[in-house]
C-alpha cells in the first residue's frame, strides 16, 4: 500500500507541477518546504547535522536558516524536475551556466572518453539535460532500484526522455557497460558522493571518515577516460551554475586500489570545496559520515533521488 501511494504521489507531482504558472509552482515548492522544515522530521534533522560538519563553527541559529534554506533548494530541484521534460532546449540551455566546460569538451574530442563525478548538489538532472541538449552530447548513467518497481520505471523513462542511457545499479554487469561507453570514446555521468555497497573507498570528508564510491576512479583507471569533478549551485537568480574541474589524473606509483584511494579522495576534496562554497545546495538528508552509521550497515537510499554509481 505504502509502495502504491508512493508511486501515485511522485506520478501526481510529475503530471501536475508540469502544468502549473512557473510563479505559482515556485511558490508551491518554497511552501512545501518550509512546513518539512518546521516539522523538523528525521531528514531534516539529518540535513542539520550534515550541516555541522561542513559548517563547524555556525551557531545554531545559522545552522537552522542553512536547513531551511536547504530544504527549500532540495524542493527546488524536485519542482524543476517536474517540469524539465516540458522544457525546450533553449529552455534548458538559458537555465544554466557551466564554468570551465572547455575541461569537458576538450575531454570528448581526444576521444578517450570522460566520467563526470558530482555529489547531491543543486539540479544534477539539469546539468544532465544541458548537456545532452546544449553539448549534445549522450551520456550513460545508473539508478538504484527503487520500490515499487513502477516508481523506478518512472524515473527510467523521465531520464531517457532527456537524453540519457540509464543502467540499472547492478555491480559488475553495469561496471562493464559503462567501461564499454568509456572505451568507445563516450560520456558517463555518476552522482558520487554517498557509497550503496558495502564496498566504498575510505575518504578524510571536512575532517573525518566517511565512504565514497570506487567507481567513477576504477573506470578511470582501467579505461583510460578522464575523469572530470563537477559541482553545481544555485544563485539569486533562475539561472543554476556549475563548474566542471580539472581532471583527476590517475597516479603512475601504486598498486590498483592505492591509485584508486588517492583519486577518489582528490575528488572527495573538489567536492568538499562546492559543497563548503553552497552548503545549502546540498541534499544529502542520509547519514554520510562512518561515525554516524549503525555498526555493521552500509549506506542506503531512503527514497528517489539523482543518478547512483558504482
Amino acid at each position: 500500500m505504502k509502495d502504491r501511494l508512493t508511486d501515485a504521489l511522485y506520478g501526481l507531482g510529475w503530471s501536475t507541477v508540469k502544468k502549473l504558472p512557473e510563479p505559482v509552482a515556485v511558490r508551491l515548492g518554497q511552501r512545501i518546504a518550509d512546513v518539512a522544515w518546521k516539522r523538523r522530521g528525521a531528514g531534516v534533522l539529518r540535513l542539520e547535522a550534515n550541516l555541522a560538519r561542513v559548517v563547524p563553527d555556525a551557531s545554531a541559529g545559522r545552522l537552522a536558516r542553512l536547513s531551511r534554506a536547504g530544504m527549500r533548494s532540495y524542493m527546488r530541484y524536485w519542482m524543476e524536475s517536474f517540469r524539465l521534460p516540458a522544457w525546450s532546449a533553449e529552455r534548458i540551455e538559458a537555465s544554466f551556466t557551466c564554468h570551465d566546460a572547455h575541461h569537458l569538451q576538450d575531454g570528448l574530442a581526444s576521444g578517450r572518453g570522460v566520467v563526470l563525478a558530482l555529489p547531491h548538489l543543486a539540479n544534477w538532472d539539469l546539468a544532465g539535460a544541458w548537456v545532452t541538449t546544449t553539448l549534445g552530447v549522450p551520456f550513460t548513467t545508473v539508478a538504484e532500484r527503487l520500490k515499487p518497481e513502477s516508481l523506478y520505471d518512472r524515473f527510467v523513462a523521465y531520464r531517457e526522455s532527456l537524453g540519457m542511457e540509464v543502467l540499472p545499479h547492478e555491480g559488475a554487469a553495469a561496471f562493464g557497460t559503462l567501461a564499454r561507453r568509456l572505451r568507445a570514446g563516450g560520456l558517463v555521468c555518476l552522482v558520487a558522493d554517498r557509497d550503496l555497497s558495502a564496498s566504498g573507498v575510505e575518504v578524510t570528508f571536512f575532517g573525518e571518515a566517511a565512504k565514497m564510491p570506487a567507481g567513477p576512479a576504477m573506470l578511470a583507471a582501467q579505461t583510460g577516460a578522464l575523469l572530470l569533478p563537477v559541482t553545481l549551485w544555485y544563485d539569486d537568480s533562475p539561472v543554476m551554475q556549475g563548474r566542471v574541474h580539472p581532471p583527476i589524473e590517475v597516479p603512475e606509483t601504486g598498486g590498483r586500489a592505492e591509485r584508486v584511494a588517492r583519486m577518489t579522495q582528490e575528488l572527495a576534496d573538489a567536492f568538499a570545496s562546492g559543497i563548503a562554497d553552497h552548503p545549502q545546495d546540498w541534499h544529502m538528508l542520509q547519514r554520510l559520515w562512518l561515525a554516524d552509521l549503525e555498526p555493521g550497515r552500509a549506506t542506503r537510499a531512503q527514497g528517489p533521488g539523482g543518478p547512483k554509481t558504482l
